[in-house]
């Protein structure tokens, strides 16, 4: 069923059951009548609600991250402050280390490959060249 069709069969019971009393209220009501005033509308207040939908996980949201490892051959990956090796180095990842990555970008070529990965919080970027990763990685 499509989102819409669940949300508006919600919406429409809680409707039905906003304007027809429960028979524990109705009995309550009976036992201690209350007046109503000519021309007003008495509403029910009611405590007990649905429980509201669980939250959708979007796209960027999945619990899984795209993991790769680095493949120098014993030294360290440098980690830049952009997609390029003309940016400078912030950091280093060691030869044959998990490294989590956000998405993929295009920069400056290194041996021929453009696609540089993104750090997860902005830690910095590294190169493709270096990283062996096994699933798809989205496009920043």
């Amino acid at each position: 069923m499509s989102r819409r069709i669940l949300k508006n069969g919600l919406l429409a019971t809680v409707a039905v059951f906003a304007f027809l009393p429960t028979a524990g209220a109705a009995t309550a009501s009976a036992a201690t009548p209350v007046p109503a005033p000519q021309g007003i509308v008495q509403f029910y207040n009611y405590t007990t609600l649905p429980a509201p939908a669980a939250h959708r996980l979007h796209h960027r949201h999945y619990a899984y991250r795209t993991v790769g490892r680095v493949a120098t051959h014993r030294v360290r990956l440098n980690v830049r402050s952009g997609p390029s090796t003309r940016y400078r180095v912030v950091s280093h990842r060691r030869h044959n280390r998990l490294v989590p990555l956000a998405c993929k970008t295009y920069g400056g070529s290194v041996r021929g490959n453009h696609t540089w990965y993104r750090l997860p919080h902005h830690k910095g970027y590294v190169s493709a060249h270096y990283v062996r990763v096994g699933r798809a990685v989205p496009w920043c």
